[in-house]
């Protein structure tokens, strides 16, 4: 065998398992802070509920392959190989979602590189530049053209509006304001009035129906901003 050769072919030095236990665990933190940092600059965005966990997961897997590989780049090459086999179906639909994959990604290789200062740098860098340069549904929808709607209800005087709110309404709607509050029927009912914008994935029949079957909700009524209200 070439001389030249022979160190491509070398497994390379053994590597203590305490190391490698202790690079694995931060990796796995790191990532932890990756899906922080996803979810309180996209907290307003509709996403797959195990995103954040695949980050987390991610970045541990990308230290231990880091591990794996070491220095010796035929095994660097036949891990491509295995990992090309390898077919994903699941596809991103926001291209911020594959930033943050790379982002979990190269946070795991430096923790499984022992360069900590750098996965710690660039959480630093990334999360202060994902924070600033973040924008509400509200805002990313009326980029795309969605337009406000006028949501009317009318509810059991026992049913609380933030539980509403909270609850059914965050479900369906990007962003939503209460206009105003009006007692009916004696006080034994609340007449809510809100400015609404819808998700991307959600409509306003799907709306409709969830609130008329909801507990003390008694009327609906949608419509579009510049229409007048006969009431």
């Amino acid at each position: 065998m070439p001389d030249w050769l022979k160190p491509v072919l070398e497994s390379g030095p053994p590597t203590d398992p305490v190391a490698v236990a202790i690079r694995l665990t931060a990796a796995l933190a790191l990532g932890w802070v990756v899906s922080l940092i996803y979810r309180w600059t996209r907290r307003d965005i509709v996403v797959a509920p195990s995103f954040p966990t695949t980050l987390v997961l991610l970045s541990a897997l990308i230290a231990m392959v880091t591990q794996v590989i070491g220095d010796n780049v035929a095994r660097a090459f036949s891990l491509v190989g295995a990992l090309s086999i390898v077919r994903f179906r699941t596809v991103v639909r926001d291209t911020q979602d594959t930033a943050y994959v790379i982002f979990a990604v190269v946070v795991g290789m430096a923790a499984g590189a022992n360069h900590y200062w750098v996965a710690g740098l660039g959480l630093l860098v990334v999360g202060t530049g994902a924070y600033l340069m973040r924008r509400s549904a509200a805002e990313v929808q009326a980029s795309e053209g969605a337009e406000e709607r006028l949501l009317s209800l009318r509810v059991s005087a026992s049913l609380e509006p933030a539980v509403l709110e909270k609850g059914m309404l965050s479900d369906h709607l990007a962003s939503c304001r209460m206009l105003s509050v009006e007692s009916a029927k004696q006080g034994l009912s609340l007449d809510l009035r809100y400015r609404v914008v819808f998700r991307l994935d959600s409509t306003a029949s799907a709306l409709v129906k969830a609130l008329n079957q909801k507990e003390g909700v008694q009327s609906v009524r949608l419509q579009d901003m510049d229409v007048e209200d006969d009431d």
